[in-house]
């Protein structure tokens, strides 16, 4: 039975209106995402499948356009929606931290990093760069490594900083594959940025670790 023939108090479109996308399960709002189904699946089934298919939503959002492409119904032109679709969601999120002083905004701080590191597989270095106000200059990524490393090279985040006269910057980093507790590497290369950005007087507020929904401060644990 097709979305369009079931009765109209169950329709996902309709729920969304009347009840709030909070009120849909994630295979609903992904119906409502893909819009029409294939033979044989309404888009509801489908949304099923995808979530079957990947396991969680930040895979699913992670997936390369290959990985997303096997599951039958799905392609280039629905992978670009989704990456757009994340992309909007990243600069509202960008939108709120600029808009005040980032230390006023932590969870929103918080929900763009775990919407910028969503189901990547390998390890990704960003720095946010923050003005004496603490407001948001800029956010960047600065080095990409493997599923469990990447090399950070003190001297190209003190450039980077330095170009964009940063009073103080925040780091996050992923761990892909494991918890969000920092490594011994993670400690060390910190103390190593702190000393190197203190040469010009630029401070590390604070270092994320992302792993999937949870995110380690080293602020809040007393490791800066």
């Amino acid at each position: 039975m097709r979305i369009v023939d079931w009765p109209m108090e169950k329709r996902p479109r309709e729920r969304l209106i009347r009840e709030g996308a909070q009120a849909l399960s994630e295979a609903e709002l992904l119906a409502i995402f893909l819009r029409t189904g294939v033979s044989g699946k309404d888009a509801v089934q489908l949304g099923h499948e995808m979530m079957h298919h990947f396991g969680s939503l930040q895979r699913l959002f992670g997936a390369t356009l290959p990985e997303f492409a096997a599951l039958h119904g799905l392609g280039p032109a629905k992978f670009a929606q989704l990456q757009a679709v994340m992309e909007l969601a990243r600069r509202a999120i960008l939108e709120e931290i600029q808009a005040g002083a980032t230390l006023s905004s932590p969870r929103a701080v918080k929900e763009y990093l775990r919407t910028t590191f969503a189901g990547k597989p390998f390890e990704s270095f960003h720095v946010l760069f923050l003005d004496v106000k603490n407001r948001l200059i800029d956010a960047k990524e600065l080095f990409r490594g493997t599923l469990t490393h990447t090399s950070v090279y003190p001297r190209e985040v003190v450039k980077e900083a330095l170009a964009r006269n940063a009073a103080s910057v925040m780091l996050a980093h992923n761990h892909p594959s494991g918890t969000p507790e920092p490594s011994e590497s993670d400690l060390l290369l910190t103390r190593a940025l702190i000393q190197a950005l203190a040469l010009v007087d630029i401070r590390i507020l604070d270092h994320f670790v992302v792993a999937g929904h949870q995110i380690h401060s080293f602020a809040e644990h007393g490791q800066l």
